[in-house]
């Protein structure tokens, strides 16, 4: 039998997860030998973001018990499982010896091993290195019937040939021949803006520094001198990972303080209550804003009270069949948010019912099903909490919880910082104590309600705002309430403030650069004074953008119209780009003409279905594992035809440095 192609462009855990499922489903698809060509300038599995060169300073904002690659018997897939080892269960194997060729490289790296707990937020360093023994594992169960040939280069350009496809590898490495590509490049790099370079431009006439949105690790920093004002514009995972880099990386260090700040619990890196802050002189000072005005929600280290509800109650496939059968089009606010907002909720409070009956006035039975009933967002709804949770701080406002000093008014930046700073101790004392579990159910509830609306709601039956919305609002909300940093972080923030190394600057902050002078100023909307300085971090990621991609391979998709960046008319006609490569409920890339290719998809975050991360907690069914399966099996379905592509667009994509193919 003849052998088979496949590319992947870009090769991290989403390419790994995939070709795992590869693996588990070549037996069900009369497909003859495979040759696998994997596009990745760092190591494959890893990739860019968690490969094992970077700062030990950098965390998963995981814990280790809720991290695996392995697709378990939990997942909902036609694909069969494959039980392995969760990242935590890996390393307790690697300590007892029952784990082979697992490849610690470095004592420090031996001790995390070592000394690793359920609740520990590993290094990503640590996490690079289970990724690539996962990889040597797939590998290993693709067998003789595969090859799979690591090219250490980025692709340049996709091109379609009368027998299938072409990736053209940067820097002269050579074209490769392939009968299906998948793009699965996780996030990528975007060409600065004309509003970007402006600000360089002003930074460098005044003699001070501005970072565009990047992944924090790859900047050089060494441009912030020490003692210099800093504003820094977003609080996310990014805003954390620089300040590991700028204080902890120069040498500052952390210790617990004396007494305990009222309601902060005595968790985190030290094990220690608040924290202070030893400097070593070579910091610089931040003033940080964003569109919040606050960092990310903490993760939650408390337990459960008692289990979560076996299954969904209200985002159900008969509750979105029935609105499907209703609408040509759902409406996100109209539609799918009720049925999200009364999970979540429905979690909380049956924690707070059931795992604490002293807050509450009614049993759960009875508060229950008055809770089904009633609408969301009803009078009747807001008089049955009245009614059964008489502490209204008992009472989940998800408004509130998305912008927690919106309404609020500052006269001087005193009142910022405060506000900030309770924001802050109130958050830790929610999710790091067991009075308050209820936080960790309202967790639970929407991380399962996240993995599942994508499977459940089709994205091409929202309405075109609504689609917006998704990719942004409910995304945001997600991230801002789910995945936020470990607790120690924002005790080392809270350090940082105390020691007058950090500033807030408020909600809705905006800065403005002015040539004139070479300084950026920034004040929050909210009031408060004006902050002047001459550096300026844009501490995020890029946003997902095809067109303007530095990925040469996904900018020339738009460029050659084998591809198409996603796009919507609004009511008054403008229209509004998501930045992201549209591609059809199988993931096959769409071309400019609306056709989908037969034989080149592209799943992740900077595609236009619903994405559920990289990896993700074992035994949850989990949806990147359902994604890889699905995808998997089209793309063996495909060479099993064994058929040429009938259509598609011709084109060029673009570069990414790289070196002659090695390989694997």
């Amino acid at each position: 039998m003849a052998e088979h192609t496949i590319t992947f462009v870009g090769g991290g855990p989403r390419a790994a997860m995939v070709l795992e499922r590869l693996a588990a489903n070549r037996g069900a698809f009369p497909v003859g030998p495979l040759r696998v060509h994997v596009v990745e300038p760092f190591e494959p599995a890893s990739g860019r973001i968690w490969r094992y060169d970077q700062s030990p300073l950098l965390k998963l904002n995981s814990m280790a018990e809720d991290v695996t690659m392995f697709t378990d018997a939990t997942v909902e897939c036609d694909g069969p499982a494959w039980e392995g080892p969760s990242l935590l269960e890996w390393c307790r194997g690697v300590a007892a010896g029952t784990v082979g060729d697992a490849r610690v490289p470095d004592a420090d790296l031996a001790r995390q091993v070592e000394e690793i707990e359920a609740q520990t937020f590993p290094t990503r360093r640590l996490q690079s290195v289970y990724l690539q023994w996962f990889w040597r594992r797939v590998l290993e169960r693709l067998g003789e019937a595969a090859v799979v040939v690591h090219h250490r280069a980025r692709a340049e350009a996709l091109r379609r040939r009368d027998d299938g496809w072409e990736v053209v590898l940067a820097d002269g490495a050579g074209a490769l021949r392939t009968d299906v590509v998948v793009h699965s490049l996780g996030h990528t790099d975007t060409r600065p803006t004309t509003d970007q370079l402006g600000r360089a431009a002003v930074a460098r006439r005044g003699g001070g520094w501005y970072a565009s949105p990047a992944y924090t690790n790859d900047l050089d920093y060494s441009g912030i001198r020490p003692g210099q004002d800093v504003l820094v514009t977003g609080m996310g995972l990014g805003f954390v990972d620089l300040l590991a880099l700028l204080f902890e990386g120069r040498g500052g260090s952390y210790a617990p303080v004396g007494e305990r700040l009222d309601g902060l619990p005595r968790t985190g890196r030290t094990d220690g209550g608040p924290l202070g802050y030893t400097a070593s002189g070579r910091e610089p000072r931040l003033f940080v804003g964003s569109r919040r005005g606050v960092p990310y929600h903490s993760k939650i280290t408390s337990r459960l009270r008692v289990p979560p509800p076996d299954r969904l109650t209200f985002l159900t496939r008969p509750a979105v069949d029935a609105l499907l059968a209703r609408h040509a089009h759902l409406d996100f606010d109209e539609h799918v948010w009720p049925m999200i907002a009364r999970e979540a909720a429905h979690h909380w409070y049956r924690e707070l019912f059931l795992g604490h009956p002293g807050r509450v006035t009614a049993g759960w039975e009875e508060f229950d099903a008055a809770f089904r009933a009633a609408p969301w967002g009803s009078a009747e709804l807001s008089a049955l909490l009245r009614r059964s949770v008489p502490d209204p701080r008992h009472v989940l406002d998800l408004r509130a919880l998305d912008r927690p000093l919106e309404g609020l008014v500052f006269e001087d930046a005193g009142q910022i910082q405060e506000a900030v700073v309770r924001h802050v101790e109130r958050d830790l004392a929610l999710r790091t104590t067991p009075e308050h579990s209820e936080t960790l159910a309202l967790f639970t509830g929407l991380l399962r309600v996240y993995m599942e609306v994508g499977r459940l709601v089709p994205v091409h039956r929202l309405d075109d705002r609504s689609q917006r919305k998704v990719g942004r609002w409910w995304h945001g909300f997600f991230s801002f309430v789910d995945s936020g940093p470990p607790a120690h972080r924002l005790q080392e923030l809270l350090a940082l403030h105390r020691a007058g190394l950090v500033r807030f600057l408020g909600p809705d902050t905006e800065v403005d650069a002015d040539p004139a002078t070479g300084l950026f100023r920034a004040r929050s909307r909210a009031g408060g004074p004006a902050v002047e300085a001459s550096a300026y971090v844009e501490a995020r990621l890029p946003a997902p953008s095809v067109v303007s991609s530095a990925d040469p391979a996904l900018a020339g998709l738009h460029a050659s119209g084998a591809g198409m960046e996603q796009t919507f008319e609004t009511e008054d006609g403008a229209s509004v780009s998501t930045g992201k490569l549209v591609v059809d409920h199988d993931y096959r890339v769409v071309d400019r003409d609306g056709a989908a290719h037969r034989a080149v998809f592209a799943i992740g975050a900077f595609t236009s279905s619903w994405t559920a991360g990289a990896f993700a907690r074992p035994r949850a069914n989990s949806g990147p594992f359902r994604e890889s399966d699905a995808l998997a099996r089209t793309v063996l379905a495909v060479l099993a035809q064994d058929a040429p592509d009938p259509g598609g667009a011709q084109g060029q994509v673009a570069p990414s440095g790289g070196s002659s193919p090695s390989r694997r």
